[in-house]
């Protein structure tokens, strides 16, 4: 074989060489990139596995932190119900029973909150019950006087003390005259509670008034709200209400509100007064007591001669008193209101005089005040006692009691045989405050009255 074969075959091999060379050089570049790709991988598997177990951590926390908020929600659940007096009117029976009747009426209210709650919302455990009624506590005082539920204002007080003092949650509240008062405190009272996680639900009951429809009518925007809210009917709900009716839970408590608005039986209240007979307890030593029944006509009526003493009750004896019946509009000898300098009214009676245990005593035979004092009852349903005999000292203890009740006339009162207090009988001379302090049932200008008399107003 010549050199020439020899060298061509060297440089063949030569060739392979290389190629082999050139290969190992690729497949060593290749597994170097692999040999990163998979390191870089691994770091990102790594931080994978990191970044889950953190996310699964975090996620445990939540859920903890969820378990405890929710624990945390629940702790304290309630339910607020709000209530207008003028649309929401408890029934006659509990209004006449006074304190008594305010307290079975919370008991019946929460009693029958109570039930729905649990027939409704079944996992709301034991919630507390928040009640405020706002009520313009005079013109619901003059609308059961006139319409023949009572013929005793005070009765009213007596039922709000009793609601008041039932139940820590509930209160009955006096808002006065002001327009739109109750509804302002509804309203403020509503916002406050209805994001409240705490609060399960809102009860509502109200009047047949248009900015109540507004309310409810813009609760209406958020569909979340309208599950958190039920509707109260007392007042059968009139054009304002009745198309918002469909949108809201809705239910009523028969046998605790009217279903009706108050109808006066008679003519408003102090001009009905000032047509019923009358009496008048007056000094007078020369008169002696008749006694009381409801069904006697034997009524000893006093001389229109007899002098009027300018002594206080308190210095005459127990014979000094004689309770006088008046006839309707007979005499021709005008009565008269008697006043201080200032042209307040004075009444004569020192209520102070009397001992304390009797006055609470008479309190609690809960005595009709028309009957033994005025001679006549105008309402058919009264249910204090008439047929009582009175001693002297009792119809005087009498007296106190009716004076110890605000005439919502005040010291501005002309009726000369009104039997309610124009002045507050702890007060002093000078004074605007007494023992009761701001708990006194008097305003601040029944106090300090000076009883000197100097002038008569004839009526």
């Amino acid at each position: 074989m010549t050199a020439r074969a020899f060298f061509d075959r060297y440089q063949q091999l030569t060739s392979v060489e290389q190629k082999k060379d050139i290969l190992i050089e690729e497949l060593l570049q290749r597994v170097t990139e692999l040999e990163s790709i998979y390191q870089q991988e691994q770091l990102d598997h790594e931080r994978e596995k990191r970044f889950n177990r953190d996310i699964q951590i975090h996620e445990m926390e939540l859920m903890e932190q969820i378990s405890r908020t929710k624990s945390i929600m629940n702790r304290e659940p309630f339910i607020v119900v709000l209530l207008d007096g003028d649309g929401m009117i408890f029934e006659d029976e509990l209004l006449q029973l006074g304190e008594e009747g305010g307290r079975k009426a919370a008991t019946d209210l929460s009693s029958a909150v109570e039930a729905y709650v649990t027939d409704n919302f079944p996992t709301v455990i034991s919630p507390k019950i928040i009640t405020k009624m706002y009520v313009n506590m005079k013109r619901l005082c003059d609308t059961c006087v006139r319409g023949g539920i009572t013929t005793d204002p005070s009765i009213l007080d007596e039922f709000a003390r009793g609601f008041n003092s039932s139940f820590p949650l509930f209160d009955l509240v006096d808002v006065g005259a002001a327009k739109d008062a109750a509804h302002d405190k509804i309203k403020e009272t509503f916002k406050l509670h209805l994001y409240n996680c705490h609060c399960h639900q809102i009860f509502l009951g109200c009047s047949d008034e248009s900015p109540y429809a507004q309310t409810l009518e813009e609760t209406l925007a958020d569909g979340e709200l309208l599950g958190r809210l039920s509707l109260i009917e007392g007042i059968p709900c009139g054009t304002h209400l009745e198309s918002l009716k469909a949108h809201y839970r809705f239910t009523s408590f028969p046998g605790l509100f009217r279903d009706s608005k108050i109808n006066p039986v008679w003519a408003p209240w102090k001009a009905a007064v000032a047509t019923k007979p009358r009496s008048l307890l007056t000094p007078s030593p020369k008169l002696h007591v008749a006694p009381l029944s409801r069904t006697s006509s034997n009524i000893t009526t006093a001389s229109n001669s007899a002098p009027v003493s300018s002594t206080p009750a308190s210095s005459h004896s127990s014979d000094d008193f004689q309770l006088v019946r008046s006839k309707p509009a007979s005499s021709s000898r005008p009565k008269a209101v008697e006043r201080n300098k200032y042209g307040q009214r004075v009444d004569r009676l020192d209520i102070q005089s009397i001992p304390r245990e009797e006055v609470n005593r008479i309190k609690k035979l809960k005595l009709c005040n028309y009957y033994f004092l005025q001679g006549e009852c105008p309402n058919e349903s009264c249910h204090h006692d008439h047929d009582r005999k009175l001693t002297k000292n009792e119809l005087l203890t009498l007296t106190a009691v009716a004076r110890m009740t605000p005439c919502r006339y005040g010291l501005e009162c002309d009726d000369p045989e009104c039997m309610y207090g124009h002045r507050c009988p702890q007060s002093e001379l000078g004074r605007k405050d007494c023992y009761w302090g701001s708990s006194c049932r008097f305003n601040t200008a029944a106090h300090g009255i000076d009883i000197n008399i100097v002038k008569v107003t004839k009526v």
